[in-house]
């Protein structure tokens, strides 16, 4: 089959979809005509090298995460850390910990590590699960579409967190934690995009370009690699840019509840677990991780919204802020406006009621009715 017809395109469908040079071109500026999501884009950059270059760092500033510094804590006071905001000085960068007087700015960007590495892990697997039973049942016949559609209603419908709660449980305490709650996140909750998957295979399946490779003699999984995931790229991967943070949220939660992940290991959320009652007396452990989270998943967000409007311009975006489109709603706003009012100026001259009669001038008395002159008066063979 040729190459033209591998990049064909179907009537309507938007020209991001299908691989190629000028589609990666037109992304990329759809992209970058969205300030939001650059500024996401640059915050979520940002964090990803804060969590790889997290040894340096700590290395850097001579601490770890896992030291304990009983010196640091006042012991008379409950554990509280000694000195100015929380312990704050050249050796400890953002304090101590209360109680145990560990670095908090050690503990924070190895916690990075944890959560951002759990959410991306994750949704990898969220993705490859999901995409392939999607294509499955869209490709099978009716008995293996059935059978895959029940069993991931099943999955949408199981709630997450108690099923999560109750495997990580009961796993023994030996397992690395971080790789369990990866999988437990990412074996129960691939069912939605499944579903997507599953419903974009079958629009995708009815184009010429894939029936014509069907007809060929090509293999389905073959036709499924080289023709539809193209054509999937773009809802899977806008859909997986708004899993990342959903993720980051249920391990936070996962560890907050204390079935995530176990200290010594530092994550946000075991951070926010331990911190819930020092939230007066050291205010700074509480509020370093819980805004390195809401950062976190407030950037993948817009960041997400960003890729899902630049891959589907068509669909506009949810958080205008920023996105460079202010000028372009308010110049159709003004030119709506114009048009409406020219509309109804020419309703209002068609509607416009005829004038009164020109009163007679001051010469003479009025010019007379027709031309037919005063009427005639009655003679007497006329009848009535």
């Amino acid at each position: 089959m040729s190459e033209a017809l591998l990049a064909a395109e179907a009537p309507g469908t938007d020209p991001v979809s299908v691989p190629g040079t000028s589609g990666a071109r037109q992304f990329w500026r759809r992209l970058r005509a969205q300030r939001a999501a650059l500024v996401a884009a640059v915050v979520v950059a940002l964090l990803v090298l804060v969590a790889l270059a997290a040894p340096l760092l700590t290395a850097l500033e001579g601490q770890d995460p896992t030291t304990y510094h009983p010196a640091l804590i006042d012991s008379a006071r409950g554990g509280v850390p000694i000195g100015p905001l929380g312990g704050i000085s050249g050796e400890h960068w953002l304090g101590v910990e209360p109680q145990t007087g560990r670095d908090l700015f050690a503990r924070l960007v190895h916690g990075a590590r944890v959560s951002l590495g759990v959410a991306l892990a994750a949704t990898v697997v969220q993705v490859a699960i999901g995409t392939t039973l999607g294509i499955a049942a869209a490709l099978g016949n009716t008995w293996v579409d059935q059978t895959l559609s029940r069993i991931t209603d099943v999955f949408v419908a199981l709630p997450l967190m108690i099923m999560a709660l109750a495997l990580l449980a009961i796993v023994p305490s030996d397992f690395p934690r971080p790789v369990l709650v990866t999988l437990v996140i990412g074996l129960l909750s691939w069912g939605n995009i499944a579903k997507l998957v599953r419903a974009r295979t079958l629009t995708l399946k009815g184009l010429d370009h894939v029936l014509a490779a069907r007809l060929s003699g090509w293999g389905t999984w073959h036709v499924a690699r080289r023709e539809l995931l193209p054509g999937l790229a773009a809802p899977v991967i806008t859909y997986a840019a708004l899993l990342v943070p959903q993720n980051i949220t249920v391990e936070a939660a996962l560890s907050f509840l204390g079935v995530g992940v176990k200290p010594p290991t530092s994550s946000w959320g075991q951070m926010l677990t331990a911190a819930d009652v020092w939230y007066q007396a050291a205010p700074q452990y509480l509020l370093l991780p819980a805004g390195a989270l809401f950062v976190t998943v407030l950037a993948l967000t817009v960041l997400g919204d960003g890729v899902r409007t630049a891959l589907d311009p068509r669909a506009a975006s949810r958080l205008r802020v920023g996105t460079g489109r202010r000028r372009e709603t308010r110049a159709d706003a003004v030119r709506a406006a114009k048009a409406d009012g020219s509309a109804r100026g020419e309703d209002a001259a068609s509607a416009r009621p005829a004038g009164p009669a020109r009163p007679a001038g001051p010469a003479g008395p009025a010019r007379p009715a027709g031309p037919a002159g005063p009427a005639r008066p009655a003679e007497k063979g006329d009848t009535a």
